[in-house]
């Protein structure tokens, strides 16, 4: 990838570099520096220690006060070459530190004689890629060889490492002992020194403090203190090497970093002298860019080109493999699973190739969890050889594929009789049909009036289709009260809705947060007596059924879409759901149906708000059980079922406040308004007059809710806006 922007030239190189066995990684590279760091600076100080012991020899030696000038010759120059490498930190560039003994001509005054002796060693520090052949001396017996001189003039070194020597100057030069060219970088070297200044008198130790905190300024590559005898004194000079002007980057096996944060965290630097700080807090910023996204990435080495090219060479670790393992239950040893493989493997993101993130596999794991299939699943990233790359093995833990259960419930549509709302409840479910997660469902609920036999079998991902789509046939017979539109008969008869039901749906999620189903349901409904018999009039001979006859057959086209936020109760939702009847024979009934419902909360410190809205619309010639039944637990509370209106319209709203109490216990102040929009003399037969409902009606109170294994158990009492009050209870949230 490239970019230019106001003559910053980047670069990001997508050419492949294999690491070398030597390069492998940044840890070996560690574990070399920690072995020869410790010898290395023994070294420097016991170097330093002896120009010291030089330095106060020269001064008191009698030869200095001769009258008649002597010529003498300079000493060999002594060399020390010893290169390691260092780690500043987990995310630093490598630095490569160098020690060298310097000879330098002094003069102790016009016409005395010339002297040589040994000065203060040089400490540099240069950003270098270490050598191969110096890490493996440095490993071998030179480093035997170093320790044992080490050990030897170490009694002595630490006996001088503490006295002084009075420096009467401070400067700042090149290399070459000429002025630095940028006044500014002189500047920032003078501030950072501590302890050397003029006419004081330093340590060996200070000196090589300040040395390191020039290094520490980030402006320079190397910083060699040399100390020189003047008529005034002893001249200490830190002879320092700038690093290069910023000119460019190449950036090298970034493949998911973005080009324009590479930009973005080194333009500012463009022109400018390499600041070893800066480049670390942009290396910090690049792992960091990694590490917020859960990616395995890390800026593994920093080179400086000539011509002022930085290069960044970035380690991503790609996955290599997936391997599903699965185990025993009780024992965690591996075993044969019932699952397919291939069935799980679909359900991840993360494939082979990509750079392994964190934060996907953790999705991943909740993926396969939401399956149903499996009581816990893991994910364990492995290094693959040498290669780089990681292996990812998930352990799975499967549950137990199918079984028989049993429950009870209370149905919303019962208003009288103390008992008349319990519904039991039977199934047998079976998870995981063929290991393919398919799922069979057959389940018997029975109350006093109530009734409900399903069958269902659910595909969640259709074979071979890629946009996750699900299948779901059902069949299912029920018998369920009819009081929400045609109860309160004055001669306490009811009456009850039979439906036979048979479809197919299909859903899938087509947007982030949003799903949408579709289907075609076929439906053959009518009423029955307290006896069981057909009947086509209620008691004030409103009609049970639009087509006349004892039942009404309707063909059903289903869409529905549904928005949801983070999934909990408390976030947005919002769902529309649309129903036309198709009429594929003339006796079939032809309407259109719409519905929508949304919620929004909305939380205030300790206190929770919650509003919600919904509302519908029924056009053509539908069944009268069918129409909008308003009022009830789930709807105007302070009502009865269905107790304000039966309309072809409908608007229902409700806001409420809850708050927590003690453990799992909140209280909840609440009100609800619902109106049928004037459209209960449009249904069939105008059930809603004959029983003197509303039409609209509010209601308010209390209540408080508990968390529990089936969901929120509810229990609130409201008043409605005739002043009559009333208990409700129900499991779940609000619908």
């Amino acid at each position: 990838m490239h970019g230019h922007d106001e003559d910053v030239y980047f670069s990001s190189s997508s050419i492949r570099i294999n690491p070398s066995p030597h390069d492998n990684s940044l840890l070996s590279n560690l574990q070399s520096c920690s072995k020869t760091l410790s010898s290395h600076l023994s070294n420097t100080r016991l170097s330093l220690t002896r120009m010291l012991d030089s330095l106060k020899n020269r001064h008191a030696s009698p030869r200095l006060t001769q009258t008649r000038p002597v010529r003498r010759h300079n000493s060999p120059t002594q060399m020390l070459n010893s290169v390691t490498q260092l780690m500043i930190g987990s995310k630093s560039p490598l630095l490569s530190l160098s020690l060298i003994q310097s000879t330098q001509s002094i003069w102790s005054d016009p016409g005395a004689e010339r002297l040589s002796s040994p000065l203060l060693c040089c400490a540099s520090l240069s950003l270098n890629r270490p050598s191969e052949s110096s890490t493996q001396s440095v490993e071998g017996k030179d480093v035997v060889q170093q320790q044992q001189q080490v050990q030897k003039g170490h009694s002595s070194a630490s006996r001088n490492a503490e006295e002084r020597v009075l420096i009467s100057e401070v400067l700042v030069r090149t290399k070459d002992g000429e002025e630095l060219e940028r006044k500014d970088l002189e500047v920032e070297a003078l501030a950072a020194l501590k302890a050397c200044r003029a006419n004081s008198a330093l340590t060996v130790r200070e000196v090589q403090e300040d040395v390191h905190r020039i290094i520490e300024s980030g402006y320079f590559c190397s910083c060699t203190p040399v100390a020189v005898d003047t008529r005034d004194g002893i001249r200490l000079m830190f002879q320092v090497e700038p690093n290069q002007e910023f000119r460019g980057l190449v950036c090298e096996n970034a493949n998911v970093l973005p080009s324009k944060f590479i930009q973005e965290a080194f333009q500012d630097g463009f022109g400018k002298v390499i600041n070893i700080k800066r480049l670390e807090e942009a290396i910090t910023s690049i792992n960091g860019w990694y590490m917020e996204r859960g990616l395995f990435g890390i800026v593994s080495d920093v080179d400086t080109l000539s011509g002022g090219i930085v290069r960044l060479q970035v380690a991503e670790a790609e996955v290599n493999n997936i391997s599903i393992r699965f185990l025993d239950r009780k024992t965690g040893e591996p075993t044969k699973g019932k699952t397919r493989v291939e069935t799980i493997l679909r359900q991840l993101t993360t494939k082979k190739g990509q750079v392994y993130s964190m934060l996907q596999g953790k999705r991943d794991v909740d993926t396969v969890l939401a399956m149903g299939i499996m009581e816990d699943v893991s994910i364990i990233p492995q290094p693959a050889g040498d290669s780089g790359k990681v292996d990812l093995i998930m352990n799975c833990v499967e549950r137990p594929s199918g079984g028989f259960s049993a429950g009870g419930g209370i149905s919303s549509g019962i208003t009288s009789g103390p008992l008349s709302g319990l519904i039991g409840s039977f199934a047998y479910s079976h998870r995981n049909i063929f290991g393919r997660n398919q799922k069979l469902n057959v389940s018997l609920e029975r109350g006093q009036i109530d009734s409900i036999f399903r069958i269902n079998y659910t595909d969640p991902w259709i074979e071979g289709d890629d946009k996750r789509t699900s299948r779901s046939i059902m069949v299912q017979n029920s018998r369920t009260p009819g009081n929400l539109v045609h109860g309160n008969q004055p001669d306490n008869g009811s009456l009850t809705i039979g439906r036979v039901t048979a479809g197919i749906e299909y859903s899938r999620p087509f947007r982030p947060k949003w799903s949408g189903t579709a289907g075609l349901i076929f439906q053959h409904a009518g009423a029955r007596d307290e006896q069981g018999n057909p009947i086509i009039k209620d008691f004030y001979s409103s009609p049970l059924t639009a087509s006349g006859k004892t039942h009404d057959e309707t063909l059903l086209a289903k869409f529905e879409s549904i928005y949801t936020g983070s999934g909990e109760h408390g976030s947005t939702m919002f769902a529309f759901n649309m129903e036309q009847g198709l009429p594929v024979l003339p006796e079939w009934l032809f309407f259109n149906r719409v519905n929508a419902r949304t919620r929004k909360g909305i939380h205030i410190g300790p206190a929770s708000f919650l509003f919600s809205l919904s509302g519908g619309h029924v056009v053509g010639n539908f069944s009268p059980h069918e129409a909008f039944a308003i009022g009830g637990t789930n709807s105007v509370r302070g009502y009865e079922e269905g107790a304000v209106g039966s309309g072809r319209s409908y608007v229902v709203g409700s806001g409420e406040v809850s708050f927590p109490m003690r453990g799992p216990v909140e209280g909840v102040l609440f009100t609800d308004y619902g109106t049928d929009l004037g459209s209960g003399n449009t249904v069939p037969g105008d059930p809603a007059r004959a029983r003197l409902k509303p039409g609209s009606g509010y209601g308010y109170g209390f209540g408080v809710r508990v968390d529990s294994p089936l969901g929120p158990l509810r229990l609130e009492y409201a008043f409605n806006d005739k002043h009559n009050g009333r208990f409700h209870f129900g499991v779940g949230q609000r619908t």
